[in-house]
């Protein structure tokens, strides 16, 4: 059998993930590769009149001008006391379902929708699975510009981790929401992510990280022989 290719395997996880979608749903959109192929299918299914009455909110700009493009209806989180959905995808998932998001800069925003989800679903392929969160990559967390060195510092020593500066070229990438990111390596991954949350929780200039523990419902996982459904 031909091997998938990723784009194709994300698409299995994608389409699986569309078909939790009813009409009259308010949902959380996603951003990344995976939750943009996710909206393209959404918007197609509205556009074919399989679905109506859908209203979308977003995680980010780009997914809030993918969304309009597609004439996705959105609103505003302010708006809903709760969503019936929310979907997105993630960079890692360990056994207990607990993500490390946040590698396309994003997890402020997602955190603070999908909080708001009767229902989160998470897409990915086999190979985000791990026993350990931090193994495939660095764990982000966002800063404010102002002293974002000594947050570095700060990271570094209380986390025991190397940190580098998110860069798009010679300048530091910014948030949707105007701040830093700073990618935090554990050379063996994270042991404690829960220890790891508390001490970042009450840090001044800390906007947010990447660690989602506790808080999908499901896992959708695309393979060569098709998708496989995870919850707790």
């Amino acid at each position: 059998m031909k091997p998938l290719l990723a784009v194709e395997t994300k698409r299995l996880a994608a389409e699986a993930a569309v078909m939790l979608v009813e009409n009259g749903m308010t949902i959380g959109l996603g951003s990344g590769t995976t939750a943009k192929i996710f909206v393209d299918l959404l918007g197609e299914r509205l556009a074919s009149g399989c679905l109506k009455n859908v209203v979308g909110v977003p995680t980010s700009k780009a997914t809030a001008q993918q969304a309009a493009a597609l004439h996705i209806p959105l609103g505003e989180l302010a708006n809903y006391c709760r969503l019936d959905l929310a979907v997105d995808g993630a960079d890692e998932v360990d056994p207990n379902l607990n993500l490390l998001k946040g590698w396309g800069g994003a997890m402020v925003r997602e955190k603070l929708v999908e909080l708001y989800a009767e229902r989160f679903v998470i897409m990915v392929d086999e190979t985000k699975l791990v026993k350990r969160l931090g193994t495939r990559g660095p764990l982000p967390i966002e800063v404010i510009p102002f002293g974002w060195q000594a947050q570095a510092d700060w990271l570094a020593d209380k986390l025991n981790c190397s940190v580098v500066l998110r860069r798009t070229e010679s300048r530091p990438y910014l948030t949707d929401n105007q701040n830093y990111i700073l990618s935090c390596h554990f050379a063996d991954g994270i042991t404690d992510p829960y220890q790891i949350q508390e001490q970042l929780f009450d840090r001044p200039g800390i906007v947010g990280h990447g660690l989602f523990l506790d808080m999908a419902s499901e896992v959708l996982v695309s393979t060569p022989e098709g998708v496989n459904r995870l919850t707790r």
